[in-house]
């Protein structure tokens, strides 16, 4: 009789716990291109958050997790904040994540500070999007990080002149000052800078100044797309090599090595996370990637979304699923795991990433063009917002 009255209280409670999780579930508004540019990384992103699911479960300290996308369309500001307006007010999401554009975030923000939800972020590059927003964190990169290990390494490879190209917003703008910066206090010489239009995409006339400058190497930002791809292979048409470049990863995103190709060869990148990089935890992740995507190429938005996944897992956790705004920040400010691109943790004084940086350079290895990691830099802090 005993028996049967713990088994059935055991059934009770086990019911309570599943009404609790239906009736509270914890959600989690994710906003990302869905469609237009960026459309396939919104669809790897489906694919990391399917990934983190299959591991982790749908459940956390009681509560079954709901994702609420929202397509943000591409870089399209006002598009985003309506969304995030709609998740806040109408959902009463307990974070907002994801973020793409830096524009988007950027509109974003301001609503996340307002509500005291917190936001995080996947890929927006800006270094000043996270000082005036308290309940902002960033899980992606900066392009000043990689701009200043770029410039490190054109100057101890004993590169005399350097052009400059990077895309005119904000990331490239933040780009272009923190290499010209560091670059010259290093004694390098800068042979000519450039921007082009975001939605550029014939680059011959800007290929050509940078042809007739005749420089040591060739800094490039342009953000992960299909126009890098573009850029690379009117780059090599002009007769150019395309050893000569120098930039940050977006140009070598593993999504468009295939449609590069043998314009890619050469090219050297530093970056937050490489394909071919070698750790159980990346394996790990692959593999599971490409069980449900056999035909996408994992790259660094899918492995930031599940890594963001991975510590909203955590803070809430570490509440036992009773949540309050504060309280998450503090305990967001405390992560740090292994992540399949290297060791992470965020920066308590400004809510940043703080990462290993790896060196590429492009190869083919087995017939395929790839990132191949050569050296690192551990423990990189943002230098546009580290204080």
């Amino acid at each position: 009789m005993i028996a049967k009255i713990v088994i059935a209280a055991a059934a009770m409670l086990a019911a309570t716990a599943c009404a609790n999780a239906e009736d509270r579930p914890l959600k989690i508004g994710w906003l990302m291109s869905y469609t237009g540019p960026g459309a396939a990384a919104g669809a790897a992103s489906d694919t990391a958050i399917e990934v983190f699911f299959k591991k982790f479960g749908r459940t956390i300290a009681g509560r079954k997790t709901e994702i609420i996308k929202r397509d943000t369309t591409g870089p399209a500001p006002d598009v985003a904040r309506r969304l995030a307006q709609e998740l806040i007010v109408g959902e009463k999401v307990d974070f907002l994540a994801g973020m793409d554009f830096t524009p988007n975030t950027m509109a974003v923000a301001p609503l996340s500070t307002s509500a005291k939800v917190p936001l995080l972020i996947v890929n927006s590059a800006t270094s000043g999007i996270l000082a005036k927003h308290p309940y902002a964190v960033r899980f992606g990169f900066t392009t000043t990080e990689m701009a200043q290990q770029l410039a490190g390494y054109a100057s101890k490879q004993g590169f005399k002149s350097v052009y400059t190209f990077v895309q005119e917003f904000e990331p490239g703008l933040d780009a272009e000052a923190m290499f010209l910066r560091e670059y010259k206090a290093a004694g390098g010489t800068i042979a000519g800078s450039v921007r082009a239009p975001l939605k550029a995409t014939d680059f011959s006339a800007y290929i050509q100044r940078i042809k007739d400058a005749n420089p040591d190497a060739v800094f490039v930002f342009m953000t992960a797309s299909e126009l890098p791809p573009i850029f690379l292979r009117q780059f090599k048409e002009a007769g150019l090599d395309p050893a000569k470049i120098i930039g940050i990863g977006d140009i070598t995103d593993e999504a468009s090595l295939p449609s590069a190709g043998d314009a890619a060869l050469g090219v050297v990148t530093a970056f937050h996370y490489t394909q071919t990089h070698d750790s159980a935890a990346n394996k790990e992740f692959i593999d599971a990637f490409k069980s449900l995507a056999p035909e996408r190429p994992v790259s660094f938005v899918p492995v930031v979304s599940y890594d963001v996944l991975r510590a909203i897992y955590q803070v809430v956790e570490a509440q036992k699923g009773e949540l309050t705004p504060d309280r998450t920040m503090e305990l967001l400010k405390q992560i740090k795991f292994e992540s399949p691109r290297g060791p992470i943790a965020i920066d308590p004084a400004t809510r940043d990433i703080v990462q290993t940086i790896w060196f590429r350079k492009v190869e083919k290895r087995d017939g395929q063009i790839v990132n191949v990691e050569f050296a690192s830099t551990p423990d990189v802090k943002d230098p546009g917002s580290a204080r």
